[in-house]
């Protein structure tokens, strides 16, 4: 979301999102606190969901979509015999089932959900049908028939059973898997019906739990009265650049950074720490220059081209205030 008027402040906070307002609401909520010009989250938690939500001030929001696509972990319970509208526990009761399988069913069932692997969407998502969105369909007493995605689930595990009628996973995948859909069909491989009745991310790309802070940290750091509004921040952020360290790094000379910043190619021979081979191999590579993070570039046709850039001013003299 960007707005005429704020702060042009740069930068990551991860949010530890709290069960009932969207992702949406809270992002809007944090440019308030911050007053920020620009922002947006690195990937949509639903309302009873919690947990690891990035969100994106600035210069930060042109990174976001490699947060999108980053590897997730995820913790959710699984209830078993009843199932829902939504496959969760917001939605209408559909079906039940006596059945309550045991922990070596469970784990039997697992495999089949692990690697690239199809997946049926939760009628309630955001995805559109004919130009609307499922949720509105099916609210609407017409739920869509979605066909399946193409999802990556590296790993299924289950962690706990605390009774009968409830089992505890954790999850490891890629972008755009959803756990409902993964909560029902574990269950109905099981021989029963299920929905997920709490879920919670644990990590999003580079950032896990260990990086988030609650809202209520946020807000009560705000309202210190030894605090200058004006010119510091709630809570500090950390660098655009956070959200690519999982991409191999390439050091390039400032002459270099310049160019590519202006679009210009530069000859990849002046590489020799692999061969140009393994360079074009590898489809992104994090460009720094004296250690600073200027953007994100490939190798094609034998030369370093740029993506995307993020900064300019160790070139070109800019005065930018850094909130971070």
């Amino acid at each position: 979301m960007a707005r005429k008027s704020g702060r042009e402040i740069n930068g990551w906070l991860i949010l530890d999102k709290p069960l009932g307002p969207t992702s949406t609401y809270m992002v809007n909520k944090l440019i308030r606190l911050f007053d920020a010009k620009k922002a947006g989250h690195g990937g949509t938690l639903d309302p009873l969901a919690s947990g690891v939500l990035p969100i994106a001030f600035g210069k930060a929001t042109a990174t976001i979509p490699y947060i999108m696509d980053a590897t997730k972990r995820y913790r959710f319970t699984l209830t078993f015999g009843e199932s829902r509208t939504t496959d969760d526990c917001e939605g209408e009761p559909l079906a039940f089932s006596d059945h309550r399988p045991t922990n070596d069913e469970i784990r039997a069932a697992l495999p089949q959900f692990c690697g690239n692997v199809m997946q049926v969407p939760p009628v309630f998502s955001a995805l559109r049908v004919g130009g609307k969105r499922a949720y509105d369909l099916a609210r609407a007493g017409k739920p869509p028939e979605l066909p399946p995605r193409p999802a990556r689930i590296d790993s299924v595990t289950l962690i706990e059973r605390p009774d009968p009628d409830k089992a505890i996973f954790e999850v490891q995948s890629g972008k755009g898997v959803y756990m409902r859909s993964l909560a029902r069909d574990i269950a109905l491989a099981c021989g029963t019906v299920g929905h997920i009745s709490v879920l919670r991310r644990l990590q999003c790309g580079p950032f896990d739990l260990s990086h988030s802070q609650s809202i209520d940290e946020i807000v009560l750091d705000k309202t210190c009265e030894t605090r200058d509004k004006s010119q510091t921040l709630p809570v500090p952020l950390l660098e655009v650049a956070t959200a690519l360290v999982d991409i191999p790094a390439l050091a390039v000379t400032k002459a270099e950074g310049k160019a590519l910043i202006c679009g210009q190619a530069v000859n990849a021979s002046s590489w020799k720490e692999a061969s140009l081979q393994d360079h074009e191999a590898n489809p992104l590579w994090r460009v720094t220059v004296e250690g600073h993070v200027i953007g994100l570039c490939r190798f094609k046709e034998g030369q370093l081209k740029a993506v995307r850039m993020l900064e300019n001013h160790l070139f070109f003299g800019e005065n930018d205030v850094d909130y971070t």
